[in-house]
């Protein structure tokens, strides 16, 4: 299996959607290597950022289910190198 190593940047405007995105974050949790998340409390959001080791088809799939979430953004930066595990 082929997998890449990835950063999700991720802004959450709507804290209504809290629950359902560490739902998803926990249901890809074996593939995450660390999460960060800063709350900014000036402007009333929340700026994360997970990295994750997974195939290239796991992170389109956790990013599309994210992105989804009304108030919430997300944005990835892939590794160019791919590894064979």
């Amino acid at each position: 299996m082929q997998a890449r190593v990835a950063v999700m940047s991720i802004i959450v405007e709507n804290s209504e959607e809290v629950d359902r995105l560490n739902g998803i974050l926990h249901n890809y949790g074996e593939y995450i290597i660390g999460r960060m998340g800063l709350p900014y409390r000036k402007r009333n959001i929340n700026i994360i950022s997970i990295s994750v080791d997974a195939p290239q088809d796991i992170i389109s799939a956790m990013s599309g289910k994210i992105g989804a979430l009304k108030g919430v953004s997300v944005k990835t930066a892939y590794s160019s190198k791919i590894y064979e595990d």
